[in-house]
C-alpha cells in the first residue's frame, strides 16, 4: 500500500510538471526544436570536414625549373590554391594584410642553383596563425609537397651516380611506414568535434529549459503549485523523482535522434555498440537532470536562465577535454570539471561511439556519472524542501498579519474579507 501511494505521488508530480512544460511555449521550443536544430546546424557547417583550397601566394625569385615544379605541386594539393604570384615579398605581405591570402611560399634567388650544385636549398613558408585551421591546411599541404620534392631531388642525384630501381627505394625509405588515421579516417574537424558537441547540446538545452521553467515560476510566485498539497510537509524526494521522470521521458526520443540518428545522417564515426551507449547514457541523463534542477533552485527570473546558459556553455566546452586535453589542464580545473555531468558524458560518449570502447573502458566516467546522480539528487531534494518550507512559513506569516489587523479593526466587514482571502490562498496552494 505504501508503495502504491508513493507511485501515485510521483505520478501526480509528473502530471503537474508535464502541464507546466506544455503551458510554456518557450520551453517546448527549447526541448524539441532547438535540441534538434543545433546538431543539424553543426553538421551542415562542418560538413566539408577540412579546410580546402586555402589561398596562398608564391614569391619565386629563383625562377628556376625546380621552383616552378614545386609551385605546381603546391597548387595540385587539395589543401592549397596558389592564387597569387607577386614579384616581391612586400607585395605578398600586403596581400596577407588585406586578408586575401593565408600563406606565403618564398623561393630565394639561389634556390635553383643550390639544388643544381648539390647544396642544401632553402624555401620559406609563412602561415596565417590567426586561425589554427588555416595554419593546419597550409602547413600540411606544404609539408607534403616538400617531402615529395625532397624524394624527387634525391632520386635524381642517385640516378646521376648510377643507382636506380629498388636500390634507390631502399635508400629513400629504409623504414617504410603506413599512415593510418584511427577513429576519424577523414581527419576532419566535424568527426573530431561534433560528436562531443551533440552531448553538450543535450546537457545545455535541459539546463536552459529547466532554468526558464523555474525562473518563470518564481517570478509568478507560484512555487508551491509545483508540489501537491499533501506532499508539502513530507516526501519531498517523491517530488524530485516525479519531476526528473518528466524530463527523462520527454528527452528519451530526443536523445535517440540526436545521438544515434544524426551521426549516421552526416557520416560521423559511429562504431560503438548501441547497448553500451544506452547503459552509459542513462546515468548521464539522470545526472544532468538533477544537476539542472539543483542549479535551477538559484534562478529566480526567467531571463536569468538564459544568461546562465550562455555563460556556462563556453566554459563546459573547454572543461570537457574535447577541445583541450585534460592531461594538460591545471589540477584545479581538471578536478573542477568533474562537477559537471557534461565532462564525463562527452568523454565517455566519444570513446564509446567513435572509438568502440566498452563500459569497462569508460568505467571512471560511468561511475562518476552515478556518483553525480546521487549527489545532485540529494541536493535537489534538500533545496526543494527548504524552498517549500520558506514558502509555507511565509504564507502562514501573511495570514497571521492579516488576522492581527482584522482583530484590531474588529469590524465584521474586514473579518469577512480576511476569511475570503484565506480561502483564495488555500485554493492557490492546492
Amino acid at each position: 500500500m505504501r508503495l502504491l501511494n508513493g507511485l501515485k505521488d510521483i505520478f501526480d508530480v509528473f502530471v503537474i510538471e508535464l502541464r507546466r512544460i506544455a503551458a510554456d511555449k518557450g520551453v517546448i521550443l527549447i526541448f524539441f526544436i532547438a535540441t534538434l536544430l543545433y546538431p543539424l546546424i553543426f553538421g551542415a557547417i562542418y560538413k566539408k570536414e577540412c579546410v580546402r583550397d586555402v589561398p596562398v601566394a608564391v614569391v619565386d625569385e629563383s625562377r628556376s625549373d625546380a621552383s616552378r615544379r614545386f609551385a605546381r605541386k603546391l597548387d595540385a594539393t587539395p589543401e592549397l590554391d596558389v592564387r597569387y604570384r607577386p614579384a616581391s615579398m612586400a607585395e605578398a605581405e600586403q596581400l596577407m594584410q588585406q586578408r586575401r591570402i593565408n600563406g606565403i611560399v618564398y623561393f630565394p634567388k639561389d634556390y635553383g642553383t643550390d639544388l643544381a650544385d648539390r647544396r642544401q636549398a632553402h624555401v620559406a613558408l609563412f602561415c596565417d596563425m590567426s586561425s589554427f585551421l588555416y595554419y593546419r591546411s597550409v602547413f600540411s599541404g606544404a609539408s607534403a609537397v616538400l617531402l615529395d620534392e625532397m624524394e624527387f631531388v634525391q632520386t635524381e642525384r642517385y640516378a646521376a651516380q648510377g643507382v636506380t630501381g629498388e636500390a634507390v627505394e631502399e635508400q629513400l625509405s629504409p623504414i617504410p611506414f603506413d599512415d593510418v588515421k584511427l577513429y576519424t579516417p577523414s581527419a576532419g574537424f566535424e568527426s573530431f568535434l561534433v560528436p562531443g558537441l551533440l552531448v553538450l547540446v543535450i546537457h545545455q538545452t535541459l539546463f536552459l529549459g529547466i532554468g526558464i521553467l523555474s525562473g518563470t515560476t518564481r517570478e509568478d510566485r507560484k512555487t508551491l503549485e509545483m508540489i501537491p498539497r499533501r506532499l508539502r510537509h513530507k516526501s519531498i524526494y517523491r517530488v524530485t523523482l516525479g519531476r526528473a521522470l518528466t524530463y527523462l521521458l520527454i528527452y528519451m526520443p530526443v536523445v535517440a535522434v540526436v545521438l544515434f540518428t544524426i551521426p549516421k545522417l552526416f557520416g560521423l564515426p559511429h562504431i560503438g555498440q548501441t547497448g553500451e551507449l544506452i547503459l552509459f547514457l542513462l546515468p548521464f541523463m539522470l545526472a544532468t537532470i538533477f544537476f539542472c534542477m539543483t542549479a535551477a533552485a538559484f534562478i529566480h527570473h526567467r531571463d536569468s536562465g538564459i544568461l546562465c546558459f550562455f555563460f556556462l556553455s563556453i566554459i563546459l566546452v573547454f572543461l570537457s577535454g574535447i577541445v583541450w586535453p585534460q592531461s594538460n589542464m591545471p589540477d584545479f580545473w581538471r578536478h573542477f570539471s568533474y562537477l559537471f555531468p557534461s565532462t564525463h558524458g562527452m568523454q565517455g560518449f566519444v570513446r564509446i561511439n567513435s572509438m568502440g570502447a566498452t563500459l569497462k573502458d569508460v568505467s571512471f566516467e560511468y561511475h562518476m556519472l552515478w556518483i553525480l546522480t546521487g549527489a545532485y539528487f540529494i541536493t535537489t531534494g534538500v533545496l526543494t524542501y527548504l524552498e517549500n518550507y520558506r514558502q509555507l512559513k511565509r504564507g502562514e506569516l501573511l495570514r497571521h498579519i492579516r488576522l492581527q489587523r482584522a482583530l484590531r479593526s474588529n469590524t465584521p466587514h474586514k473579518r469577512h474579507h480576511l476569511r475570503a482571502a484565506d480561502k483564495v490562498d488555500e485554493a492557490a496552494q492546492q
